[in-house]
Parts: structure tokens; sequence; C-alpha cells
């Protein structure tokens, strides 16, 4: 008992110190402030030419362990759980997220951030994803499957876009506080045609296909479907033009 108090007492003294040499207006607790803020924010003088030079090393070095990891680790990796071997994936920053019993078909040509996660409605028999060959799919990109999701040639896919399969939670509150999952109802495919382009942050909801060459503007929520040649914007997207 005694050396808890003695501990107890011990802390205190300790941060009313670390309190005095933070607010006290003291001389000497002035000179203990500043020496810490000095040595805490002390930086080495830049050598132009030193440093210069060491940056460039970094950067090869850093290229070349990135371009050895991509192609003998995340790339068999990501391939050994596609239904296709896909020639000339290329795959940046890592391997996607893959949650779910998912099954993926990559086309070749394909280029995926690793920044991004695919996920497969857990009570789907079978959910597929089916990537096309010369596609784009950018970082922080979330790819939901509730049945299907087609995402054909030539899709281009910016940042932060979602494509939303299924929800994952029931609308009714009470079976959502009691965790069960979303209902069939909720769910459906989504169809991304030839050419179509996501620009950031876009939303595609269940049950919509985009057709051919469509773009969409940066921020939309898609809820119905688009017809092709069209620039499609807004919450939710509406067709803008044709193109």
């Amino acid at each position: 008992m005694q050396t808890m108090t003695t501990q107890s007492d011990s802390a205190t003294r300790s941060r009313s110190l670390r309190e005095w040499i933070k607010n006290s207006s003291h001389p000497f607790a002035k000179l203990l402030r500043n020496s810490f803020y000095g040595v805490r924010h002390w930086q080495c003088p830049e050598i132009p030419l030193l440093h210069a030079s060491v940056y460039r090393i970094h950067q090869a070095v850093a290229l070349l362990l990135s371009n050895f990891v991509r192609i003998f680790y995340w790339t068999p990796l990501f391939s050994s759980k596609c239904v296709t071997k896909p020639k000339r994936l290329y795959l940046y920053s890592g391997m996607p997220q893959i949650l779910g019993n998912l099954e993926i078909s990559v086309g070749d040509n394909t280029r995926i951030s690793g920044l991004s996660t695919f996920t497969g409605r857990t009570s789907t028999a079978s959910p597929s994803l089916t990537i096309g060959a010369n596609v784009d799919i950018g970082w922080q990109t979330t790819i939901a499957v509730g049945t299907q999701v087609i995402i054909s040639d030539n899709v281009r896919m910016a940042g932060r876009c979602f494509l939303a399969g299924y929800p994952g939670h029931p609308i009714d509150p009470i079976d959502r506080a009691n965790g069960k999952p979303d209902t069939d109802d909720q769910i459906g495919a989504i169809v991304l045609q030839k050419n179509v382009w996501l620009a950031s942050g876009v939303s595609v909801m269940p049950n919509v296909v985009i057709g051919e060459n469509t773009i969409v503007a940066a921020g939309s929520v898609v809820t119905k479907s688009l017809p092709a040649n069209v620039l499609a914007a807004g919450i939710p997207a509406k067709v803008i033009r044709t193109l």
C-alpha cells in the first residue's frame, strides 16, 4: 500500500513539474522550454549536392524494390485469386483487398491500384466480378458485388469510385440493429459497357447499366441506367449532353 502511495505521489510531482515548465513565466522554465523545442525541431542543414544525389539514389532503390515486390509477390498472389490468368497485369501500390466469396476474372493489359477493395456479398451463392482488357481501376476504389459486376474493355475508373452492388445492411432499423444482412431486393448487378469513364468519387448503385463511351462527372451518384455516348453528372446523375 505504501509503495502504491509513493508511486502516485511521484507521478503527481512529475505532472506538476511538466506543467510548470510548460506554462510558467519563470526564466529557468522558459530556458527549459526553449531548449526542449529547440532540440525537438532541430534539423540537419541541407547540403545541396549531397542530398540531391542521395534523393536520386533513394528514388531509384525504392522504384527497384517496388517493382521487384510487384512482379514477384503482389501480382502472382492476386492472379492466384483470379479465374483467368491475365497477361501484363499491372498492380501498383500493393494488392487489392479481397473480401468474401468472390469469383474474379481479369483481362489483359489491365492496371489496378492496390489501394482498392473487391468484396462479394456473403449471402449470394457465387458473386462474380468480371474486369475486361485495358481497364484502369484507380486508388481507394471499392467494388461491392451483390450478384454480378461487369467492367468492360477500356473502362477508366478514377480514384475513390464506389460500385455498390449491395449495401451490407437491411432497411429495417430493428433488423439492422440486430446485425442481420441486407435483403435480396436491395442488391443488383452493375454493368459498365466499353469505354465508360467514371471520374473521381463516382458512386454507382445496384441494377445500373452505363452505356458505351459514356462519361460520368466527378462526385456523381448513378441511381438509374445511362444511355451510350452521353455526359452525365449530379446527384442523382442525369444526362447533361450527348458526346
